[in-house]
């Protein structure tokens, strides 16, 4: 398993916006498919966003398609999630996961806090 540390959560108005970073470490990187979800208060975790060993390809939740943009940095080690026009019902624990490619998430983050004021 690879252990991963979420960062880059906080409180923002409506509209905003915030970069949650996510840093591998204990495995290679770039052998890992990474994902982005969430859980708010009373729900299940939901899928967001994930993005392939190379960055070239992702794909996104309905939800947050065209606010949310995923990317990675395979020598730093590092996957974002920029989050822009944030809404309300996006407030919730946003974690980071990792899987091969062939494999299920087993590697979970801590998770990161998100809140969005109205």
């Amino acid at each position: 398993q690879v252990q991963l540390v979420e960062s880059g959560g906080g409180l923002v108005q409506a509209g905003g916006s915030l970069r949650l970073s996510c840093a591998a470490s204990g495995r290679t990187f770039s052998n890992y498919v990474m994902a982005w979800f969430r859980q708010a208060p009373g729900n299940e975790r939901e899928f967001v966003s994930v993005i392939s060993r190379n960055g070239g390809s992702t794909s996104y939740a309905d939800l947050v398609k065209g606010r949310f943009t995923v990317s990675r940095d395979n020598a730093k080690n590092t996957v974002y999630l920029q989050m822009n026009n944030l809404k309300p019902d996006d407030t919730a624990v946003y974690y980071c996961a990792a899987r091969l490619l062939l494999g299920s998430y087993d590697s979970w983050g801590q998770g990161t806090q998100v809140t969005v004021s109205s």
